[in-house]
């Protein structure tokens, strides 16, 4: 809550405490020595409060000294009570020099005092109440601000990690292309740069353009495409598609890495098609939002259990990537068809 906001609410509510006995004076006999002799209910009430909120409840309370809060205000609430009927029943007389209308009797005193008792513990427990509510309120926001300040931490680990990841992939291509076509392998390396700069640069940003990922991911198919056979059928589609929308950079490529270490094979009819869409949806109270939309189908040839390359990080990082920069915010629907012919890949991201 606002600081200002609190002492508003604070000096609020203390005025109007003042400002009740004079609902219930009556007559010509109001004066002001009267009224300030009737403002001790509001005072005594107002006094035990901030003892408890600013001392007692952070002091006693809070570090486990419950006993010690308890008794001291015990002493208090009942000494309070017993001067906050002894002030009403004479002090009239005293400041006034108006005699008390009646004199009550040991019960009817004995009965208002434990009323005022009463109404001074009540007082008290509400500002330990306050106190209590305020702590776990700052507790709370202390456990969500660590909890965003761990996953901005986790979220920048993730994104370090893809570079050597993307790099040990691509690299160990430009590798096998060199032992058959080196020219091939020379444009494969500078191809390899306009990727880097992107990484090196970009990558850095909290967000990129749709068009600049789209751009990296097309420079990165052309790589893999060099080292291909011309059967294997590769499409990019990217038709439709905002440029201008905002993204968490690197989020698709281990998707399309995936895809072309997956869905190729040397001796069977291979396929990989990816596009990258957008789109509008009108969602009732949240308005209209623009959606990312990035389906990708290939050819299925799983790697045996001797062929662990990559163990799978790439696509652990996309889910966790997702988890933390896009929170409720995206579908992803994977998997293979009913024969195990065809992986298919499909991420819907809420702009």
């Amino acid at each position: 809550m606002n600081k200002k906001l609190k002492i508003f609410l604070h000096v609020s509510f203390w005025v109007m405490m003042f400002l009740s006995p004079l609902a219930i004076m009556r007559g010509p006999g109001v004066t002001l020595p009267k009224y300030l002799v009737n403002c001790m209910t509001s005072l005594l009430p107002m006094l035990v409060f901030y003892i408890n909120f600013l001392w007692l409840t952070p002091k006693y309370f809070v570090a486990g000294k419950h006993r010690y809060h308890l008794l001291i205000n015990f002493i208090m609430v009942v000494c309070l009570g017993f001067f906050l009927h002894y002030w009403i029943c004479h002090a009239h007389l005293l400041f006034t020099s108006v005699p008390p209308t009646r004199q009550y009797s040991l019960v009817e005193s004995m009965l208002y005092i434990v009323r005022d008792i009463t109404n001074l513990s009540i007082f008290a427990a509400c500002a330990t109440a306050f106190v209590l509510a305020m702590r776990w309120q700052q507790n709370e926001d202390a456990m969500l601000e660590a909890d965003a300040v761990r996953a901005e931490a986790e979220l920048k680990n993730l994104r370090s990690q893809i570079n050597p990841h993307f790099l040990l992939n691509t690299l160990n291509n430009i590798y096998a292309l060199t032992a058959f076509d080196q020219k091939r392998a020379q444009e494969a390396i500078q191809q390899l740069s306009k990727m880097l700069r992107h990484m090196l640069y970009d990558n850095q940003e909290e967000m990129v353009s749709l068009g600049d990922e789209i751009q990296f991911l097309e420079n990165y198919v052309s790589l893999m495409k060099i080292r291909l056979p011309e059967t294997v059928d590769v499409q990019f589609d990217k038709k439709g598609a905002k440029n201008d929308l905002q993204i968490v950079p690197l989020i698709f490529i281990s998707l399309v890495e995936n895809a072309f270490k997956h869905g190729i094979s040397p001796t069977k009819p291979s396929f990989v098609h990816i596009s990258i869409t957008t789109d509008v949806e009108y969602q009732g109270n949240r308005g209209i939002r623009d959606v990312v939309i990035c389906n990708i189908e290939n050819s299925n040839f799983p790697k045996n259990h001797q062929d662990r390359s990559g163990h799978g990080i790439g696509l652990n990082q996309v889910q966790r990537r997702l988890d933390l920069a896009y929170p409720h915010r995206y579908t992803w629907e994977k998997g293979v068809n009913a024969d195990g012919t065809i992986y298919s890949s499909k991420i819907r991201i809420e702009i």
